[in-house]
C-alpha cells in the first residue's frame, strides 16, 4: 500500500483476531505500531522484519486509559498518523432477556470505547502539522450487523449500528483539517471470539446456516479484514472518507434460498 511505510499506527484489540492482524500486516507495510489491548500480549505480531513495534495495554472503556495510550504512541513515535479501533465484545439476546449490566459492558467497550479512542486519537492529530494536507487516518471496526439486524443482536448490533454512524459524523467534521475517517463492516469472521460464540451447545444449526449465507461458503480471515484496514489508512484511499466498508463474503448482498443450487451454480 502506498504511503504507510514510516507512519506511525496505534491498533486497540491487538492481543488477538482482527486487531493482531492489522498490526501484523501495519508492520508488514513498513509502518511503526503501537499495539494495545485489555490483555497483556506483548509479542510482536507476524515476521520481525518491518516497522518498529511496541505494546501497551488498555481498557478502552475508561478514558485515563485511552488517554495513557495515546501518550505512549507520541513519546514512542512523535505523532499518530493512523489508528484501527479493533477493540471489542460480543454479546446481545432478545432484550427483554438481556441484563442492564451486559447491555452496559457491550455498548461500553464497542460504542463508548470507539468514541473515546477517536476522541484522543484525533485531538492529537488535531495537533499535529499536517503532512501534503494530511493530519491522519482514523479506522473504526463496526460489522454488517451494524447496518442489518440479525436475531438476538440487540446490543451488539446497536453497538455497532451506533459505531458506523459516529464514523459519518466524524468524517464530516474533521475532513477540513485532513484527517479522513472510515469504518469496516466485517461479515463472521474466524476469531477467538467468533469461536466461543458458535462452541456454545445448541449453536451448530445457527453456524451452519450462518456460513451458507456468506455467499463465498465460509467465514472470513482476520487477515482479510487487516488487508482492507491497511487500504483505508493508505494513501491509495486517499479520496474515501465517511465509508461503511462491507467486507462480508457476500453476506449482506441478498438471499439466496437455494436458488443456486437449483441453477447448478453452487459448489465449485
Amino acid at each position: 500500500m502506498r504511503g504507510l511505510a514510516g507512519k506511525n499506527m496505534v491498533v486497540t484489540g491487538a492481543a488477538s483476531g482482527i486487531g493482531r492482524a492489522t498490526a501484523a500486516r501495519l508492520l508488514a507495510e513498513g509502518a511503526n505500531v503501537l499495539g494495545a489491548d485489555v490483555a497483556s500480549v506483548p509479542e510482536r505480531p507476524g515476521p520481525e522484519e518491518g516497522g518498529r513495534y511496541a505494546f501497551t495495554t488498555v481498557d478502552v472503556s475508561d478514558e485515563s486509559s485511552v488517554q495513557a495510550m495515546v501518550a505512549e504512541a507520541v513519546g514512542a513515535f512523535g505523532r499518530i498518523d493512523g489508528a484501527v479501533n479493533a477493540a471489542g465484545v460480543a454479546g446481545g439476546g432478545a432484550v427483554h432477556m438481556v441484563d442492564v449490566a451486559e447491555w452496559h459492558r457491550v455498548v461500553d467497550v464497542n460504542l463508548f470505547g470507539t468514541y473515546l479512542v477517536a476522541k484522543h486519537v484525533l485531538s492529537q492529530m488535531l495537533d499535529q502539522d499536517a503532512v501534503d494536507g494530511a493530519r491522519g487516518s482514523l479506522v473504526t471496526v463496526a460489522s454488517i450487523e451494524g447496518i442489518e439486524g440479525t436475531a438476538g443482536g440487540s446490543a451488539y448490533s446497536a453497538s455497532k449500528g451506533g459505531v458506523v454512524i459516529l464514523t459519518k459524523n466524524m468524517a464530516i467534521d474533521y475532513a477540513g483539517r485532513g484527517i479522513r475517517v472510515n469504518t469496516i463492516c466485517p461479515g463472521f469472521i474466524d476469531t477467538p471470539m467468533t469461536a466461543n460464540i458458535f462452541g456454545m451447545v445448541g449453536m451448530e444449526t445457527p453456524r451452519h446456516d450462518i456460513i451458507a449465507e456468506h455467499k463465498l461458503g465460509r467465514f472470513g480471515q482476520p487477515e482479510e479484514i487487516a488487508s482492507a484496514a491497511a487500504f483505508l489508512l493508505s494513501d491509495d484511499a486517499s479520496f474515501i472518507t465517511g465509508h461503511a466498508l462491507v467486507v462480508d463474503g457476500g453476506y449482506t448482498a441478498g438471499r439466496d434460498h437455494g436458488v443456486t443450487k437449483m441453477l447448478g451454480l453452487s459448489g465449485s
